[in-house]
């Protein structure tokens, strides 16, 4: 398996930019998910990888060799796609040789492979069934088993788990991590599902309008969002926002919201103008004697949690807390947070503020 590097890479069709000066680096044996909405290009970055997009600009790296020009079949990487993409007229053991047939392999090879492959995947008591007929797991099973039958550098997967339903998902995204692991293969897999990237991946890209918003670990993302648009996407319920103005001098602790100090990561830089002080909903802790308070709004019950809807002097925030903590619609609460939890923001641009806590934020 191999190290995929993407430099400055952009992608143009005719007018529209599909990928602007993307940049990141797939380390060998690497879970890598490009995570963002429809739309933002990672899909396109994806294609360009694999070879089915050749990029405008920029450069692509396979075990350090360049192959951005290079067409797919010269460049060792297996695609998985979201609808399946099997051949219907052959059955669960013909779809899965395929590759190795086109190849020219030995017969008695072949039928080595495919075993060992339909073993891995619990798909031996199918290989002479035809795949009209197969569940949609199973026939997900089968593009994967035609995937790496044949041992590729890497592995492209473009929503692969996308056409199955909720539960049957889950538990495809736990047999796809397992399988991964015991392969110690290189897979950059693309996902709109949050939960799906930080369940799955060892690093994220997060992309949003043909950018890279940022590059790291899941625990990087979410507790170091370096944009206001990685906060919000990352995280359910997502991190609160409350905006306020004012100036604040490199090396302060301390904010003023809604005419209250607030603590919050020493600085590293002056700034000043429109800021937004972001907290995660479990966070929040809500107090009796606080002197930032606010009126609870409604309360979601979650079994173990609760989801807190509050109005605050500076917008509504939701805080998760035990669900044993009594909370009464209309109620005045204080609200408490620990400073080392506190991302600031600028408003104008929407980047994380430099800081005691996001100094080591992975920006794009």
């Amino acid at each position: 398996m191999a190290e995929i590097v993407v430099q400055n890479v952009r992608k143009e069709f005719g007018d529209f930019v599909a990928v602007r000066e993307s940049s990141f680096t797939v380390g060998d044996g690497e879970f890598f998910m490009l995570l963002g909405p429809s739309g933002c290009g990672k899909t396109t970055t994806l294609r360009m990888i694999a070879g089915l997009e050749l990029p405008t600009s920029g450069e692509i790296y396979l075990d350090g060799e360049e192959i951005s020009q290079q067409p797919p079949s010269e460049r060792d990487i297996a695609f998985v796609f979201q609808m399946f993409a099997l051949y219907p007229h052959m059955n669960v053991r013909k779809n899965i040789s395929y590759p190795l047939v086109s190849q020219g392999m030995p017969r008695a090879q072949v039928r080595e492979k495919v075993a060992e492959v339909a073993r891995i995947l619990g798909i031996g008591d199918i290989l002479d069934r035809p795949v009209g007929g197969l569940s949609g797991g199973d026939r997900q099973r089968v593009a994967l088993g035609r995937a790496i039958v044949r041992v590729p550098k890497a592995f492209m997967m473009d929503e692969p788990l996308g056409a199955l339903d909720a539960e049957f998902r889950e538990r495809m995204a736990e047999e796809l991590r397992a399988l991964h692991d015991r392969m110690g293969a290189t897979t950059v897999y693309v996902t709109h599902d949050q939960l799906e990237a930080m369940q799955m991946g060892d690093k994220i890209v997060v992309m949003n309008n043909a950018v890279v918003e940022q590059f790291g670990t899941p625990q990087e993302i979410y507790d170091k969002p370096a944009t206001m648009f990685v906060a919000d996407f990352i995280g359910s319920p997502p991190m609160n926002f409350l905006g306020f103005s004012g100036t604040l001098a490199s090396g302060d602790t301390v904010a003023e919201l809604g005419g209250h100090q607030m603590a919050m990561p020493e600085l590293r830089e002056s700034v000043a103008g429109n800021l937004v002080f972001g907290v995660r909903p479990e966070h929040i802790q809500l107090v009796t004697d606080g002197s930032y308070r606010g009126e609870v709004l409604a309360t979601e019950y979650l079994g173990t949690t609760q989801v807190v809807t509050i109005r605050t002097p500076n917008g509504e925030v939701k805080a998760r807390i035990n669900s044993d903590q009594p909370v009464k619609m209309g109620e005045a609460v204080g609200l408490a947070f620990n400073p080392a939890t506190v991302t600031l923001f600028d408003e104008g641009t929407g980047r994380a503020l430099r800081s005691s806590l996001n100094e080591g934020v992975l920006h794009g």
